[in-house]
């Protein structure tokens, strides 16, 4: 954990993944805690649930001799990125035959907490980091259905779950959001102020009906 790499948090003020280096370092930091965590817990595989973790560790694999060294000297081995949204956590060259247990988010919050004695801090939260500037994924595109009644928009998952409810006037952007697969926040229609494109964004985030691009 007291491994520095100001080049990382360089990389990521200045291509404004953060507006601060404090920001980056926490970051970083949060990158490196994941990677210690999955190789502490080798019967399970965690997946990185965080874009803006994941942009951390991202800009340390484009690193390549430094990331190459780091992961020999503290794991033994080179540690594959795999990106958010993906399923499974970094992976060695190597494999044991061992199997691991694909875990879920609750499992690494646990783990997290048991391991490092702190709650998974709010920057894990994909929800909380959500910005006007942010591009959002629907993985449910096709899946996802809008039923209007009376003065409420009502979104529906494929299984008939409403996911969110909000007011008429966002039934542009609502409309706008359930037929696009890639788009940046400050896209949605309907003459939206920007800190309302955010919140009808934030919970579709927090329920992973769609997620932060990496």
């Amino acid at each position: 954990m007291a491994f520095e790499a100001p080049y990382v948090i360089d990389r990521l003020v200045r291509d404004g993944v953060v507006a601060t280096r404090a920001s980056a370092e926490q970051l970083f930091t949060e990158a490196k805690k994941y990677l210690v965590l999955n190789a502490a817990t080798p019967e399970k595989s965690f997946d990185m649930c965080s874009a803006m973790v994941d942009e951390a560790w991202h800009a340390f694999v484009l690193f390549t001799t430094e990331y190459t060294d780091f992961s020999q000297r503290y794991f033994g081995d080179y540690l594959h990125h795999a990106p958010a949204g993906e399923r499974g956590g970094p992976e060695t060259t190597t494999l044991d035959g061992g199997s691991q247990e694909t875990a879920s988010f609750d499992d690494f919050c646990l783990r997290y907490e048991e391991f490092f004695g702190d709650p998974l801090p709010a920057v894990w939260y994909d929800s909380n980091n959500v910005t006007a500037s942010s591009r959002v994924i629907n993985d449910r595109l096709g899946a996802l259905s809008v039923i209007a009644e009376h003065h409420t928009i009502h979104v529906m998952d494929g299984t008939g779950r409403t996911v969110l409810s909000v007011d008429e006037i966002a039934s542009e952007a609502v409309e706008f959001i359930v037929n696009m697969h890639a788009f940046y926040v400050r896209e949605l229609p309907g003459g939206l102020a920007e800190a309302e494109k955010v919140a009808v964004i934030q919970p579709l985030v927090r329920l992973a009906v769609l997620r932060l691009a990496p």
